[in-house]
């Protein structure tokens, strides 16, 4: 079964595009030369990027750039305590997990305490987002007995071998297994008036019976909570309801994949999932966990580990180092002393509200969304139609690079701008980002004889 999607970037780097200089493209084509043509850089003009601090990332003749889409490092660049908790752990001690140490306690005691309505109970720890999709997985198939899958269209889970089978947004080149069913993404802006929750648990439900009709006991429905591959789509809160009580139905899992919503982002809660009311059996967190020290993870219930942890043994040698959760730890210390999932709350709106305004300028703005510092632009041909519009997509990317403000773009019509900055962004660095927006629409306007 092939990827109903090709989601290569709208932003990517095509050698002989456009020029990139005789010091650029000396660079790329040492990295080329030693790590080979697999890997992918962003932007027409690939950026060389020697320093960062806060929400801005600097190139070698120090030129800032304003970084709305890097969420690994969610605190922003180098946040002091962040980095001062990983020296001072890792002068102290750097071991794994197979010996007591009260520091992975700690976080565990403090990551559930931030689900208290849940039955979630243990956390797990990996390296990766991939690899904690990857985990959950496994728990999912030996608490079933099942092995299908349910996914959105243009999921991104993560590159394992298991995990990227049921990732459709790695392009029509990665096979889906046969065990996987896909599903619509919910899509309000192009719902035409449905009753969405209806809809999507609907979609849900038969995608279980065909697994069943081809003999496949179903063993997950995973999502992430903003959908954030699909094009960043919140509403209506609570929709997930229906999706969910099928799947446990059926007797298979729900995963929440928080990997880009946890954290905060959404301004409302600590997790995505929370904003749906839903019980997550298996929660999998990964990138902003340690604002760029590798750590990832998943909560999950004990009815979901039970069979798991009595028939599995689980080591992971890097995973839950000491190192790793000293990070960890200080970057809930950061969010909580900060208040940045209220930062979250007031300067996402403030970005919203402002990109929303531009539309009256601007018809290719189709749709403004978003849930706290998450923010998807839907870029259109035309608003009656609603049809995607790729090629301003990436124009504008690029344009707004060259304005000194990285942002990229997702979705299955490669054209909805995706905002995702660090949680310390402020309402001025917004107003940034609305200003520039507004510059590259109108300069690609002006460029298409608009």
């Amino acid at each position: 079964m092939k990827s109903t999607t090709d989601l290569n970037m709208v932003n990517a780097y095509i050698p002989g595009r456009a020029d990139v200089g005789p010091v650029t493209g000396a660079l790329i084509a040492r990295r080329d030369a030693l790590l080979g043509p697999a890997y992918r850089l962003m932007y027409e003009r690939p950026l060389h990027i020697v320093r960062g601090e806060g929400v801005w990332l600097y190139d070698p003749e120090g030129r800032r750039y304003l970084d709305v889409y890097n969420n690994v490092t969610s605190l922003g660049h180098c946040h002091p305590a962040v980095t001062e908790a990983i020296c001072r752990q890792a002068q102290t001690l750097a071991t794994n997990t197979r010996y007591l140490h009260e520091t992975i306690l700690e976080l565990a005691e403090r990551l559930l305490a931030s689900v208290p309505e849940t039955e979630l109970a243990h956390l797990m720890l990996t390296c990766t987002g991939s690899e904690a999709n990857d985990l959950a997985y496994r728990i999912a198939k030996v608490r079933t007995g099942g092995v299908g899958v349910i996914v959105t269209d243009t999921a991104y889970h993560g590159i394992t071998d298991a995990v990227s089978k049921f990732s459709p947004s790695l392009g029509v080149t990665v096979d889906l297994g046969e065990h996987v069913r896909v599903v619509p993404a919910p899509r309000l802006y192009h719902a035409e008036g449905a009753d969405l929750a209806e809809r999507f648990t609907r979609d849900v439900e038969a995608a279980i019976a065909d697994l069943r009709r081809h003999g496949i006991r179903p063993a997950a429905l995973i999502v992430d909570s903003l959908f954030t591959s699909d094009g960043i789509l919140p509403e209506p809160a609570g929709f997930l309801m229906g999706a969910v009580g099928a799947i446990k139905r059926a007797g298979g899992l729900f995963i929440a994949d928080e990997v880009q919503p946890g954290f905060g982002r959404t301004g409302e809660h600590f997790w995505g999932f929370q904003r749906h009311g839903v019980m997550p059996d298996i929660v999998t967190m990964g990138k902003p966990m340690g604002n760029g020290q590798p750590i990832a993870g998943l909560l999950a219930t004990a009815d979901a580990l039970a069979e798991f942890g009595k028939h599995s043994r689980y080591f992971n040698t890097f995973a839950g180092n000491t190192v790793s959760c000293a990070a960890a730890l200080a970057v809930l210390d950061a969010i909580e002393r900060e208040r940045l999932v209220l930062n979250a709350a007031k300067v996402g709106s403030i970005l919203r509200e402002g990109i929303a305004s531009l539309a009256v300028r601007h018809e290719a703005i189709g749709d403004v969304r978003g849930a706290g510092l998450f923010v998807g632009v839907e870029l259109v041909c035309d608003r009656s139609s609603r049809a995607p519009d790729r090629r301003l997509t990436s124009e504008v990317v690029n344009r707004m690079r060259d304005k000194g403000v990285l942002l990229s773009a997702c979705a299955m019509g490669h054209n909805v701008l995706k905002i995702r900055p660090p949680l310390v962004l402020s309402a001025d660095q917004a107003g940034l980002v609305i200003e520039a927006l507004d510059e590259a629409l109108n300069e690609a306007q002006k460029a298409s004889g608009g």
